[in-house]
C-alpha cells in the first residue's frame, strides 16, 4: 500500500492509475480536486524524412580521420554531414516540429462542496492535512482510494482505470446522504474546446501540431456522470451534481492516431463515445470486479516479503518511510513495496496491442514532457527489464511491435548513411519510425539502438523458448546484423573489426592534444553489442534450421570483434584507446553493457573482467540520476555484490524518489570538482520512469539470475534482508521459482517447469542443494556445485541446502 496522509501538492505527488492505454493521476483535493488524464497515443508530430539522402558519401572519409587517430577533425566532419536533415527531436523540445512529443490528454478539475452548501449540509471548509485524511493506492486491486472527515460526514473517493472497459471511473460517496456537491469542467493547456455532451457530460476535443501544416492527432475526451439522488446538470463547459448520494464519473477518450500499435480508430469522437457507453450501463460493483480479476491476473504471479522490520512500518505515510530511511531507519519493506510499485507501473502502463511505456510510462501533466517523453535507445530500454524476469512477459509485447515497426524506416536510415543491408536505429525514436541519427555528433552517431532493442527479442525467447515468437523475431535479428555486418571496419593495428563511427553513449574522451571528442570507432559497448547479437541471430538461425551461409559469417566476424579489454589501470577499456574519461564519473556506463543486460562477463566466466568492470563501476561513484543509479545495482548484483547492489537501491529510494514512489532524474553533477549530493526535498526535478522499472528489475536480481544455462539463487543477497520470501520469479528456460530464506540463506526452493528443459541450479558461491523427493536420484552434483536434473513439463521440483 503506497499512501499518504495529505493531497498532493505537485504532479509528483499524485497517484497514478493506468490501464496500459489511459492513464490518471489523482491529487486528492478535498474542495479542489484534479485529475491529470492521459492517452497513451496523444503525440504530437508526425513521419519525417530526416535522412541525409547523401551521407554515405562522407563516409569514407570520416573513416579515414578515424584510423588516423583524427577524432575532433572526424567529429567535426559527422557533425556537417552526418547527424540528422533538419530539427530532429528538436534538441529535445519536440512539440512543434515533425519529431513530435507525448503530451498530456487533459485535467477533470472538481469544485467540491463549495456548491448549493444548504443542499450539502455544512460550511465547505477543508480539514486540515493529515487530520483524518488518508489516500492510498492499493497494488494489489489498482484502486485509489482517499477518505476525510468534513462537516459532521465521512467521504470516501475511489478511482480506478478499467481495462475491460476502457474508462476512467470515480466514485464519490459519504456515510451521510444528500452530501455529494461538485462541479466539474474539462481543460487542458492549448489546443481544446470543451461544451456539453447531452444533459449528464462534456467532450473536450482538439487538435495536436504535426509539424508540417498543423493538422495533427485529433483527441477526443468525454465525461459522463451516474448520479444515486440529487440532481445533474450542464450549464456551458461545467457540469454541476447537487445533492446526490453516490456519483460515478466514467471518463473515456480515444484518438485518431496512426501509429504502429494501439486501436488506430479513424473516428475518435465515435471510439469515446462507444467506450462511454458501454462503460456507463456498468455498476461500480461489476466495474471493479472485472478490473480487479483483469489486473491480478498480472500482479498475483510474483510476491516478495523482505524482513524483519523493527516496526511495523507499513503503518506509517510513504513519505515519511523514505525520510525515516534516509535519516538511517531500516525498513526492508520500503524495497518490496518499491518492487510491487514498478510491476504495477508496468501493468499500468504496458498491455499487449497497445504503445509500450515511454520516457513517462504513460503520466505527464505538460504539454512539452521532458526529453520528449519518447523511447531513448541508449539506455530506455531498461523500461522491460522487468517484463520476464516478474513474470510479465505478455507485457513484452508492445515493446517488440515498436522494435518490428522500426525496420522499414531503419533499412532507409541504412542505406542513406552506410551504404549498408539491413535495418538501423541510433539514439531516439518515437510512433511516427525515426531512425535517424540525432542532432549532435557528440551522442547522435550512436549506431548501437537496434542491437540493443534486438536483445530483448533474443532473450524473450530464452524465457518462453516460444519457436512461433522466434520464427516472427527472425527477420528483425537477420535485418539487424545485416546492417552491422555492412558496417564494420578492420582497424589495422590488430586487425579486428570495429564499428565507425561511434559513441560510447553519452561519453567523451580527451585526446592527447587535449582536446575532446566522443566520435570514436568500436567502442567497447558496440562490440559487447555485435557480440550478442551475432551470436543470438546466428543460434535462432540454427534453431530454425535456415541461412546456413549467414550463420558461418556471423560467426567468423563475431570472433574478429575487439575484444573486452583492461587498461593500465585496471578498470575495462571504455573505447579502443585508452583515452581519459572528460566525465570520470560519468551518468553511462556503457561499457558495461557485456555484464548487465548482456551475460558476456560474469564472476565464474570470466573472473579477470568482472574484476575490472566492478573497479570501474566503483570509480563511477553513486552520485547520478536514478535511473543511472539503478543500472549499478543491476551491475553490482550480476557481479555478486549484493552490499554494493543494495547501497544502490538505498540511495534511489533516499534521494531520488518522489513521495509517491516515482523516479525523479536529478541532473547530478558528474566533475570530479563538484560532486554535491542532490537535496532529496528539491522537487524540481523531472520523472523520468525507466528509473522505477530499473529498480525492481534490479530486485530481482539480486534473489535470481539465469544466464549461461544456470539458475542461480540469491546470488547477490545483502545483510539489509536476512530474512525473506519471493514467489513467481521466472527463469531463463521456462522455469518459475519460489525461495525462502533466513538468516541470510536459502531454507527452502520451488522450481517449476513450463517446458520440461534440463535444469541447473546454484545457490551463492557455496551453499550446496540437493533435490529432494522421488525425483532425488535424478539429480547430480556438478564440480562447481551446481546441481543438475531434468525436467518434465509442469513438474514441480523442491529443493533443500545440503550444508
Amino acid at each position: 500500500m503506497v499512501w499518504t496522509d495529505a493531497p498532493a501538492m505537485t504532479f509528483r505527488e499524485s497517484t497514478p492509475l493506468g490501464n496500459g492505454r489511459l492513464g490518471a493521476m489523482v491529487f486528492g483535493g478535498v474542495t479542489d480536486e484534479r485529475i491529470v488524464l492521459n492517452e497513451s497515443s496523444l503525440w504530437s508530430g508526425s513521419p519525417q524524412n530526416a535522412d541525409r539522402p547523401d551521407a554515405h558519401e562522407v563516409l569514407p572519409e570520416i573513416r579515414r580521420l578515424l584510423l588516423a587517430g583524427k577524432n575532433a577533425e572526424a567529429e567535426e566532419l559527422v557533425m556537417a554531414n552526418f547527424v540528422c536533415r533538419g530539427p530532429g527531436s528538436g534538441h529535445g523540445n519536440g512539440t512543434r516540429v515533425a519529431f513530435g512529443c507525448y503530451q498530456v490528454l487533459g485535467n477533470l478539475h472538481l469544485s467540491l462542496h463549495q456548491v448549493g452548501m444548504t443542499e450539502a449540509s455544512g460550511t465547505g471548509v477543508a480539514p486540515r492535512p493529515g487530520r483524518r485524511y488518508r489516500r492510498e493506492l492499493d497494488l494489489g486491486k489498482a484502486l485509489m482510494r482517499m477518505t476525510y472527515d468534513l462537516n459532521g460526514a465521512v467521504h470516501t473517493r475511489e478511482c480506478l482505470v478499467s481495462a475491460p472497459v476502457e474508462a476512467v471511473v470515480l466514485r464519490l460517496t459519504s456515510d451521510r446522504p444528500g452530501q455529494i456537491a461538485f462541479r466539474a469542467r474539462l481543460d487542458r493547456p492549448e489546443c481544446y474546446e470543451t461544451a456539453a455532451d447531452g444533459p449528464d457530460g462534456l467532450l473536450m476535443t482538439g487538435r495536436l501540431e504535426n509539424g508540417v501544416d498543423g493538422r495533427g492527432v485529433r483527441y477526443a475526451c468525454r465525461v459522463r456522470v451516474a448520479a444515486d439522488g440529487g440532481t445533474v446538470t450542464v450549464r456551458g463547459e461545467t457540469l454541476e451534481v447537487l445533492g446526490a448520494d453516490e456519483a460515478l464519473l466514467f471518463i473515456t477518450a480515444a484518438t485518431n492516431a496512426r501509429t504502429f500499435a494501439g486501436r488506430n480508430c479513424a473516428d475518435e469522437l465515435g471510439a469515446s463515445k462507444a467506450d462511454m457507453e458501454a462503460a456507463f450501463v456498468r455498476t461500480w460493483g461489476e466495474i471493479m470486479a472485472a478490473h480487479e480479476a483483469d489486473y491480478r491476473r498480472y500482479f498475483d504471479r510474483v510476491s516478495l516479503e523482505l524482513g524483519p522490520q523493527g516496526f511495523d512500518q507499513a503503518d506509517m505515510p510513504t513519505p515519511g518511510r523514505i525520510k525515516a530511511m534516509r535519516g538511517g531507519t531500516a525498513d526492508p519493506g520500503l524495497a518490496a513495496l518499491y518492487f510491487d510499485f514498478g510491476r504495477y507501473l508496468l501493468i499500468s502502463s504496458s498491455r499487449p496491442g497497445g504503445l509500450p511505456a515511454n520516457l513517462q510510462g504513460i503520466w505527464a501533466e505538460e504539454i512539452h514532457t521532458p526529453w520528449n517523453g519518447d523511447w531513448h535507445l541508449d539506455a530506455q530500454q531498461m523500461n522491460y527489464w522487468p517484463a520476464e524476469v516478474c513474470n510479465l512477459s505478455e507485457l513484452h509485447e508492445p515493446y517488440h511491435r515498436l522494435i518490428a515497426s522500426l525496420q522499414e524506416p531503419g533499412a532507409r536510415t541504412a542505406r542513406a548513411y552506410y551504404g549498408a543491408r539491413g535495418w538501423v536505429a541510433h539514439v531516439i525514436t518515437n510512433p511516427w519510425g525515426y531512425t535517424s541519427p540525432g542532432e549532435h555528433a557528440s551522442w547522435g552517431a550512436t549506431a548501437g539502438g537496434s542491437a540493443w532493442l534486438c536483445q530483448h527479442l533474443w532473450d524473450h525467447y530464452l524465457f518462453t523458448r516460444d519457436r512461433e515468437f522466434l520464427t516472427w523475431a527472425y527477420p528483425i535479428l537477420k535485418g539487424a546484423a545485416l546492417f552491422y555486418l555492412d558496417m564494420l571496419i578492420e582497424e589495422p593495428e590488430h586487425g579486428w573489426l570495429v564499428t565507425a563511427p561511434a559513441n560510447s553513449p553519452e561519453n567523451a574522451f580527451v585526446l592527447p592534444d587535449g582536446r575532446t571528442a566522443a566520435v570514436c570507432m568500436g567502442p567497447t559497448y558496440d562490440m559487447q553489442l555485435l557480440r550478442y547479437l551475432f551470436g543470438a541471430c546466428g543460434r535462432a538461425a540454427d534453431i530454425l534450421g535456415v541461412d546456413g551461409d549467414l550463420r558461418d559469417e556471423l560467426e567468423d566476424k563475431r570472433a574478429r570483434l575487439a575484444p573486452t579489454r583492461v587498461g593500465s589501470d585496471g578498470r575495462l577499456m571504455e573505447w579502443l584507446r585508452e583515452y581519459p574519461e572528460a566525465l570520470p564519473y560519468h551518468r553511462h556506463t556503457s561499457h558495461l553493457w557485456g555484464v548487465y543486460p548482456g551475460d558476456e562477463i560474469t564472476p565464474d566466466a570470466a573472473p579477470d573482467l568482472a574484476a575490472a568492470a566492478a573497479k570501474s563501476l566503483a570509480t563511477r561513484g553513486t552520485v547520478t540520476p536514478g535511473w543511472a543509479l539503478v543500472h549499478r545495482q543491476n551491475l553490482w548484483a550480476r557481479l555478486g555484490d549484493g552490499e554494493r547492489a543494495y547501497a544502490c537501491l538505498h540511495g534511489l529510494l533516499t534521494w531520488s524518489t518522489f513521495p509517491n514512489l516515482f523516479d525523479r532524474c536529478y541532473h547530478a553533477p558528474e566533475a570530479a570538482e563538484a560532486r554535491i549530493v542532490p537535496d532529496p526535498e528539491d522537487a524540481n526535478h523531472p520523472l523520468q520512469i525507466d528509473g522505477n522499472f530499473g529498480g525492481t528489475a534490479g530486485i530481482a536480481e539480486m534473489l535470481l539470475q539465469s544466464h549461461n544455462d544456470v539458475i542461480r539463487l540469491l546470488p547477490a543477497l545483502p545483510a539489509a534482508w536476512p530474512e525473506g520470501r519471493v514467489t513467481g520469479l521466472a527463469a531463463r528456460g521456462g522455469f518459475v521459482v519460489d525461495m525462502v530464506w533466513r538468516g541470510g540463506r536459502l531454507t527452502e526452493a520451488v522450481v517449476r517447469s513450463r517446458l520440461g528443459l534440463p535444469c541447473r541450479v546454484r545457490c551463492g558461491r557455496a551453499t550446496r542443494l540437493r533435490l529432494e523427493g522421488e525425483d532425488a536420484t535424478a539429480a547430480r552434483t556438478e564440480t562447481d556445485g551446481t546441481l543438475a536434473f531434468p525436467t518434465a513439463s509442469g513438474g514441480t521440483y523442491r529443493l533443500a541446502t545440503s550444508d
